[in-house]
């Protein structure tokens, strides 16, 4: 799919805030993706859509959460993180769009997993740390991702999972899951 006609798709689904944080994700997501050897097209269109889903009704989510059998663990946490495996059916249901690359990486860009893909960690990242976020460690994240990409989604994945807890609110198993993954690379064992 060509960006204009994929970002005149999502607009219509954004509030003219997270249509702008979509624009800068697009734009992060490209300047990693050519930093760290990634498809470029892949990246730019994964990014396009990472938020497709973001205000479609709670009670919609939930739905397509049940009937498509999805991650059902989702349903015991925050609905803030519904919005990406929900996204992704979407983008293929509604957008057609096939590439599993690309689905991964909208599918995981909240929640994180062990094993992702280059290209899931590169949308991981770029919705993290995309120009219009603003919030301490943020600069930290963007000093890392110019110079490792594991260093920062790890960086990412700790930082949220502080904030979460820090709040008192539950954290998904799959971030948890992200970052031992990423401890565990980075000490040289595996699972």
């Amino acid at each position: 799919m060509e960006r204009d006609k994929a970002l005149q798709l999502v607009k219509a689904q954004l509030t003219e805030r997270r249509y702008t944080h979509t624009i800068g994700v697009m734009k992060t997501a490209v300047q990693l993706a050519k930093k760290y050897h990634e498809d470029e097209k892949k990246a730019e269109l994964a990014a396009i859509f990472h938020d497709y889903a973001k205000f479609r009704p709670a009670d919609e989510m939930k739905q397509i959460i049940v009937d498509q059998q999805l991650d059902e663990r989702l349903l015991a946490f925050h609905s803030e993180l519904w919005h990406a495996p929900v996204g992704a059916y979407l983008v293929e249901k509604e957008a057609g769009i096939r590439d599993s690359d690309v689905l991964g990486a909208i599918r995981f860009h909240t929640s994180g997993r062990a094993g992702m893909s280059k290209l899931e960690k590169i949308i991981y990242l770029a919705d993290y740390i995309e120009p219009g976020r603003s919030f301490p460690g943020v600069e930290e994240a963007r000093r890392l991702a110019a110079k490792n990409l594991d260093e920062a989604v790890l960086y990412a994945a700790g930082h949220t999972i502080q904030f979460l807890a820090g709040k008192q609110q539950a954290i998904f198993p799959e971030t948890f899951s992200l970052y031992n993954d990423l401890i565990f690379k980075k000490e040289g064992k595996s699972i």
